[in-house]
């Protein structure tokens, strides 16, 4: 990672915290991954090499960076972002970055958006939006993410509540191993087995 990434993602690390503990309305924060995440998340798409992720929750794009950084020049994300005021912040965030190229944002309704990528489009997979909503995407998840590759969701022990019903689906879907990793909120890494 470049000097001048670092920089910016420190800048947003204290932006966020600041942010966050400013406001009490939901829809004003941040909630960006925590600095553990980040690097955890880069380790995975690096060694797995992947080259297509797809993230679902931009926020001002903090994870999203730590995404492109590590999927190379060669590689893109795709990140699904609602709230206009938050896909501005992370365009910004991306232009600053020099990772704009390599950065698809789209607006739109997540499970409307998954409903329509092809089978195995997506190599790595990051959830990190209305933890309600994963149960019903699932089946648009398996169908899209390829074989051999991962799916992490954050806040998997922060919000444990909110995911038991997605937690459920996975463990009685065959051909998935997880495991639940105490960094940062939690993240839950599925890995979907070669067919």
């Amino acid at each position: 990672m470049d000097h001048g990434l670092a920089e910016l993602l420190g800048e947003l690390e204290e932006f966020g915290s600041t942010n966050d503990a400013a406001t009490d309305d939901r829809s004003r924060k941040m909630l960006n991954i925590t600095h553990d995440t980040g690097v955890f998340l880069a380790l995975l798409v690096k060694a797995s090499k992947a080259k297509k992720v797809l993230e679902i929750g931009t926020s001002n794009g903090y994870s999203t960076l730590w995404l492109a950084d590590a999927v190379g020049e060669d590689g893109t994300v795709t990140t699904i972002e609602q709230a206009p005021h938050k896909r501005a912040m992370a365009e910004r965030n991306f232009q600053r970055a020099g990772l704009g190229p390599r950065i698809q944002q789209i607006e739109d309704e997540a499970g409307r958006f998954i409903a329509t990528c092809d089978a195995g489009e997506y190599d790595f997979i990051f959830l990190d939006s209305d933890r309600g909503q994963y149960a019903g995407w699932w089946s648009s998840l398996q169908r899209i993410l390829a074989d051999g590759h991962l799916l992490v969701v954050d806040n998997a022990i922060s919000h444990a509540h909110q995911v038991e019903d997605f937690n459920r689906l996975v463990a009685a879907s065959d051909g998935y191993l997880s495991s639940l990793s105490p960094i940062g909120k939690g993240e839950l890494v599925i890995l979907k087995e070669n067919a």
